[in-house]
């Protein structure tokens, strides 16, 4: 349980800490989908039920769907931009 909650914990130090990044920004999310899907996994495990790994599944598939997004809107901001720096980021808006 500590394990789990310390990656989350770092995911969210993450996310306040480097907030210049979005390639960081992303890998945060991802490490805080990962603590909550191996707690999800692990208490399915021991509680004998199938409805961890079902959520564990369905946290996959929005973590593979946003990494997705999120990749494809970082190659298309760093064509423009050649940069990842959040601060440009405004001047997407059309």
């Amino acid at each position: 349980m500590l394990f789990y909650f310390l990656l989350f914990l770092i995911g969210i130090v993450g996310i306040v800490v480097n907030r210049k990044n979005i390639l960081s920004l992303l890998m945060s999310i991802e490490l805080l989908l990962l603590a909550v899907n191996l707690l999800f996994f692990t208490s399915s495990l021991s509680f004998d039920s199938l409805t961890g790994l079902i959520f564990a599944f369905f946290v996959l598939i929005v973590a593979a769907a946003e990494s997705a997004v999120g990749l494809s809107l970082l190659v298309a901001f760093f064509r423009v931009k050649s940069t990842v720096a959040i601060q440009f980021a405004h001047l997407l808006h059309g």
